[in-house]
């Protein structure tokens, strides 16, 4: 099935790069987030790939919603995280797939075409970066940098103004970068060390968290409790940084 997810990102980054750096019309939908062209014709991409090899799996995307099916399995599908940057010109965005079982992450591709950037894991397979076997880092809190992501959640934009004012006291470096994928893969393959999830969709982290646990990373809530698939906030680092991070979102009141 991995293969198969692969290659459906790889269609859509064809769409993608199409469209980066193009005059792009967008639109801003109810919940005052963007979307274009470009997200709808690479999410049909991605589907054109997808259904007709799993006609009997459900699907939830991020631009047509969910279709259900009674199966165990369920493709959860961001056809352009970071749509803000992309309309921008920043090459900051990725595609997402992840393939649920039951409700546990079993299958996940972040590709971002742009960079040939591909990131991708089978549950208890371990973790992949463009071909080549990786895992998180071993840095700790004085070289760390840790990267933090908001949803649309009312009040999630107080919560990040907080962590950031408060990061200097735990944390080397941090950064809001807007792609909640591309920085959890990033995260995996050991660019970075941590990052906080204040209320992302599930599209947004279902590939992600799948590649940072593939990566020997650490996910938990904000309290250090064991985290589920359900839970949008939540902490994932490479381990070594984790007991300081969630020291950081205490001293932020969360």
């Amino acid at each position: 099935m991995i293969d198969v997810a692969i290659e459906a990102a790889k269609k859509g980054g064809e769409v993608l790069l199409r469209y980066f750096e193009t005059e792009l019309a967008h639109e801003v939908k109810d919940d005052a987030t963007f979307v274009t062209k470009a997200d709808c014709e690479s999410e049909a991409a991605i589907l054109g790939i997808l259904q007709p090899r799993f006609p009997d799996h459900s699907f939830l995307a991020e631009e047509t919603g969910e279709s259900k099916k009674d199966s165990p399995y369920k493709w959860i599908i961001d056809p352009l995280d970071g749509t803000a940057n992309f309309i921008n010109g920043l090459p900051l965005w990725a595609i997402s797939i992840a393939l649920l079982k039951n409700n546990e992450v079993i299958g996940a591709v972040v590709y971002n075409p742009l960079i040939n950037f591909l990131v991708h894991a089978e549950r208890g397979n371990g973790l992949w970066c463009n071909g080549m076997h990786t895992h998180v880092s071993s840095q700790n809190k004085d070289t760390a940098m840790i990267s933090a992501g908001v949803g649309k959640e009312k009040g999630t934009k107080e919560k990040l103004s907080a962590l950031l004012r408060e990061a200097p006291k735990h944390i080397k470096t941090y950064r809001y970068i807007g792609t909640a994928a591309l920085e959890l893969a990033t995260l995996a393959r050991g660019g970075t060390e941590g990052y906080i999830s204040l209320g992302n969709s599930p599209w947004d982290y279902a590939a992600g968290t799948l590649l940072v646990q593939e990566g020997g990373g650490t996910i938990t809530d904000f309290h250090g409790n064991p985290w589920s698939f359900e839970e949008n906030y939540f902490v994932a680092s490479n381990g070594t940084t984790h007991h300081d991070i969630l020291e950081l979102i205490k001293s932020a009141g969360m």
